[in-house]
């Protein structure tokens, strides 16, 4: 039985993150509603407890905490306008992926409809959810977010970045953007491996080993970026690097396989150096990132 001291929440949208986090607050011990255009996917998680909502106004009218987690930001504004007669006086809590300017969009229009608003972005895979291992970004209403965090940490650690609804998902697209960019140095790295035969799970400890000896490269950057002295502690200058950098494209030829995850890089190593900056850090191509509007 739900406890009838917590927070009672809806949730729209059961696709596998949204399920996952409809089991989480469940798990909570907390007082559920969920609502998804598929009917049949609600199966599941009404034996366990929730309530299955027929609409979207009949789900928000049900309590007064609403977590969206629909596919994209028109999904978010069409269902929330289906049920925006029930949107008065409710927490509104986004964790639809997004950018920030579409946050800052739907942080407007609810705002129109007495609407305490959180966007958010989660870090985690649906089975981390719950688990001390996920987290998730908030950042809107300060009100709604110390109110209800208790609920929030059911899904994993709650981490609050500020009152701009547009900052949690530009956290989110950042480290996504890190996360990516290791999964394509991964998949490059087993790709050149594999062009001999060689297996991807015998690779792999010296892969974890020496990407894990490479996080030092974090810290280093982040010093160097927030002064904009890309000569502190270089140990291997960018001339050096971008010099190289044409062993790539050799490997690849060599071994018929593509370098096109990686290509990207060394043209902004090689401009960066004809602009005089050869002594720097590689971080230094940083400055060449940032569109003039």
């Amino acid at each position: 039985m739900p406890d009838d001291s917590k927070t009672g929440v809806t949730v729209l949208g059961l696709g596998a993150m949204g399920t996952a986090l409809a089991e989480a607050f469940l798990a909570g011990g907390h007082p559920t509603t969920v609502w998804n255009r598929s009917a049949g996917k609600a199966g599941g998680l009404a034996a366990k407890g929730a309530v299955v909502a027929g609409t979207p106004a009949e789900a928000i009218a049900a309590n007064g905490v609403v977590v969206v987690c629909l596919f994209d930001a028109r999904s978010v504004r069409e269902v929330l306008e289906t049920g925006a007669e029930s949107l008065p006086g409710r927490v509104l809590v986004n964790l639809t992926n997004g950018t920030p300017g579409e946050a800052r969009e739907l942080a407007a229009w609810v705002a129109e409809h007495d609407v305490e608003f959180l966007d958010g972005g989660i870090m985690a895979v649906p089975p981390m959810i719950g688990s001390p291992a996920a987290f998730v970004l908030y950042s809107g209403s300060r009100t709604a977010f110390d109110t209800h965090k208790e609920l929030f940490d059911s899904l994993g650690e709650s981490l609050y970045y500020g009152t701009d609804p547009g900052l949690a998902a530009l956290h989110d697209l950042a480290l996504l953007s890190g996360m990516y960019g290791m999964f394509m140095g991964v998949i490059q790295a087993f790709a050149l491996i594999g062009s001999e035969g060689s297996e991807a799970r015998s690779f792999a400890p010296l892969l974890k080993r020496w990407i894990t000896g490479m996080t030092g490269f974090i810290d280093g950057a982040a010093e160097q970026i927030d002064k904009r002295d890309y000569t502190i502690g270089v140990v291997s200058n960018l001339a050096m690097q971008a010099g190289a950098g044409d062993a790539f494209a050799k490997v690849g030829e060599e071994q018929a396989i593509s370098a096109e995850l990686l290509a990207p890089l060394r043209p902004l190593m090689l401009r960066r150096v004809a602009d005089g900056h050869g002594h720097e850090d590689l971080t230094g191509i940083i400055e060449l990132l940032k569109i003039k509007k």
